[in-house]
C-alpha cells in the first residue's frame, strides 16, 4: 500500500467515525426548516384577517369581521368569520401547533370569548389563545415592552401596558356609549351634518350629496345605514368620505375631522405615561392627512409617538408562541 492509499483509507475511517457520532445532522436541518407554525387572527368589527408565517413565506387572508363579543349571537358570528379563512390556510401544511387571536369585545364578554376559543380548538385540535384585539395590537406595536397603543379604527380605545403587566384603558365603550373620534364616530357625525344640511338646520356641506348617493333619496339614508346587522360598521363606511371631503376643503367635514383627532388625543392622554411612547394603529391611520393631524394633537399633549413595530397579527402570533409576556394574565388559553 503506497502512502496515498494509506491516507485515503485513514480519511475514510475518520469520516465513518464522524458520521456515526453525528447521524442526525441532516435531520436537524430538516427540523429547522419545518419549525412549528402558528396561525394568527385579527378579528375586528370591519375585517377578519388570518396569517400563517412559514420559514420562507407568509400567507394572509382577509374576510368580513363581526360585531364583537358584546353583541348577541357573538360566538356563532365569530366562528362564521374565522372558520372559512382558517380552513383555507390550514392547507398550507401540517406543522401548525397553535392559534392566537385578537378579537373585539373579549374584555366585555370573556365567557363568550372562551367558548369561541374552545370551539376553535375542537375544530382543529391545536392550542388556542384569545385576547382583546387591543391587547394583540399592543404586543404588535411594542413586543414585550411598555407603552400606550391608541387604536383608531371602526371603534377607538387607548390601552397602556406597564413593564409589570399592569393595564390601563380609556374608552372602547362601543358605538353607542363611546368610541369617540373613531371611524364610526366620524361617519355618524358626517351623516348627521349631511341631514342637517338637507333640512337647512345647519350649514351646507358637500356631504349632503354624498349621503344622498348612498340611497338615491335623502329620506332613505337612515334605513340604508341602520337597517343592517352591523350598524357601527355601516356608519364607519362613511368615514373615508368625510376624510376626503375634509382634505378637499369642505368646512363642515374639516371641523368633524379636527374634532375627531382631538377626541382621540384626549383618550390617549387620559392614561398615557409621558415617559413612555404612544403608537397609533387602526384603519384611520391609512389616511395620511388625518394621521398627521392626530400626531400633532398628541404632541400638543407632550406625548412622544413611535411607529408601531408590527401589526395586531404579529401580536397574535407572538402571544400564541410565548407564554412569558407581561400581557399573559390578560389572555385566555384553552
Amino acid at each position: 500500500m503506497d502512502a496515498l492509499d494509506h491516507v485515503s483509507m485513514t480519511f475514510a475511517r475518520h469520516a465513518a467515525v464522524v458520521s456515526s457520532l453525528h447521524p442526525p445532522l441532516m435531520e436537524e436541518i430538516v427540523t429547522r426548516q419545518a419549525a412549528p407554525s402558528y396561525i394568527a387572527i385579527d378579528l375586528g368589527k370591519t375585517h377578519c384577517r388570518v396569517k400563517l408565517r412559514r420559514a420562507s413565506t407568509t400567507t394572509e387572508l382577509r374576510g368580513a369581521g363581526f360585531p364583537g363579543f358584546a353583541a348577541a349571537g357573538n360566538v356563532n358570528l365569530a366562528l362564521d368569520a374565522i372558520q372559512p379563512l382558517v380552513s383555507t390556510i390550514m392547507d398550507e401544511g401540517p406543522d401548525i401547533v397553535g392559534l392566537g387571536a385578537g378579537a373585539a369585545g373579549v374584555e366585555s364578554n370573556p365567557d363568550a370569548a372562551r367558548e369561541a376559543a374552545q370551539r376553535i380548538r375542537s375544530l382543529w385540535g391545536f392550542d388556542v389563545v384569545i385576547a382583546s384585539d387591543v391587547l394583540t395590537a399592543h404586543i404588535g406595536a411594542f413586543g414585550a415592552g411598555p407603552g400606550t397603543v391608541l387604536v383608531a379604527g371602526t371603534g377607538s380605545v387607548a390601552y397602556r401596558v406597564d413593564a409589570d403587566g399592569t393595564v390601563s384603558r380609556s374608552d372602547g365603550w362601543g358605538p353607542w356609549l363611546g368610541d369617540e373620534g373613531s371611524g364610526r364616530w366620524i361617519g355618524q357625525a358626517g351623516l348627521a351634518c349631511a341631514l342637517r344640511s338637507a333640512d337647512r338646520r345647519g350649514p351646507h356641506t358637500s356631504l349632503e350629496d354624498d349621503a344622498r348617493a348612498i340611497a338615491g333619496d335623502i329620506r332613505h339614508v337612515p334605513h340604508a345605514v341602520t337597517g343592517g346587522t352591523d350598524v357601527a360598521r355601516a356608519l364607519a363606511s362613511f368615514a373615508p368620505v368625510v376624510l376626503a371631503r375634509a382634505t378637499a376643503g369642505d368646512v363642515v367635514a374639516g371641523g368633524i375631522v379636527r374634532k375627531a383627532a382631538r377626541r382621540l388625543a384626549q383618550t390617549a392622554s387620559s392614561i398615557a405615561d409621558p415617559r413612555l411612547p404612544v403608537s397609533v394603529v387602526g384603519g384611520l391611520t391609512n389616511d395620511t392627512s388625518f394621521l398627521r393631524l392626530l400626531l400633532n394633537e398628541l404632541a400638543l399633549r407632550d406625548l412622544t409617538t413611535r411607529r408601531p413595530a408590527g401589526t395586531s397579527l404579529d401580536g397574535a402570533e407572538m402571544l400564541a408562541a410565548h407564554r412569558d409576556l407581561p400581557h399573559e394574565k390578560h389572555a385566555i388559553r384553552v
